[in-house]
């Protein structure tokens, strides 16, 4: 199955640090991919690349069947333009684990921002658009409010939805529930699972092992910036094959 996300042999370095050593991994169309694993291991980063926040040094990704942040013409590959780019960010959603909500705009004026600035909506269009999906994710009556006014799982949530509002092929979660006190994790990863039921592809990049056993069609174990073992999550999660992993997992 030719995959609506494709990372292959992706390599980026920051100076002397390399960070995505060889990295390949297929995420379907309508699938969940739950990537696992310690801190630096290259998680977040590879997310960044494939968003094109980070530029990678080697290998290709492409989304939705196109090449990111490259293109063919006339058998020689050429870097996209900024424009370009940013097109093609639109089509892959991001959640930080931080919000990144501006502080100073309404809830409702989080959301409706990047429609109205990158898609070209006019305000009906937009607030209409952002009122039916804070209310998918639980925020209708906080629409007026500022983002120093939600708890964290709330302001998370309006992250989700501001995502949401570009109409995205797929959404890239980062980590986005570490940042949560444990009673406000619950809510947050309801939404998700929400999305995967809906048949939205995703990468979701999570320390909840839980979540990604109920709701992964994949889990990736990523350690030193390499793909180590990759499987359905009974087999990565339940019965490893690989010693690292089941270090890991051992002390989760």
């Amino acid at each position: 199955m030719t995959g609506m996300i494709e990372a292959v042999a992706v390599r980026k370095s920051f100076g002397a640090l390399t960070v995505l050593d060889g990295v390949s991994l297929t995420v379907p169309e309508s699938t969940v991919t739950c990537v696992i694993g310690p801190s630096g291991s290259g998680k977040s980063t590879l997310l960044r690349c494939v968003n094109r926040l980070e530029t990678i040094d080697g290998g290709r990704i492409v989304v939705d069947g196109e090449l990111v942040g490259h293109e063919w013409r006339g058998g020689r590959l050429y870097e996209r333009s900024r424009r370009a780019v940013a097109r093609q960010r639109t089509r892959t959603g991001m959640v930080f684990q931080n919000f990144r909500l501006f502080p100073h705009l309404t809830v409702l004026e989080n959301v409706t921002e990047a429609p109205r600035a990158l898609l070209g909506l006019g305000r009906a269009e937009a607030e209409e658009r952002a009122r039916g999906l804070l209310a998918r994710v639980g925020l209708a009556d906080k629409v007026r409010s500022r983002p120093r006014q939600l708890s964290g799982g709330e302001q998370q949530r309006a992250a989700i939805a501001r995502a949401l509002a570009m109409e995205p092929r797929a959404m890239l979660f980062d980590e986005p529930t570490s940042a949560l006190d444990p009673e406000l994790t619950g809510e947050v990863l309801n939404v998700i699972r929400e999305l995967a039921d809906g048949g939205m592809t995703m990468i979701v990049v999570t320390h909840e092992l839980r979540f990604a056993r109920e709701v992964a069609d994949q889990v990736v174990f990523m350690d030193n910036g390499r793909v180590v073992e990759s499987g359905p999550p009974e087999a990565v999660l339940d019965a490893p094959s690989e010693e690292r992993t089941v270090r890991f997992l051992a002390r989760t």
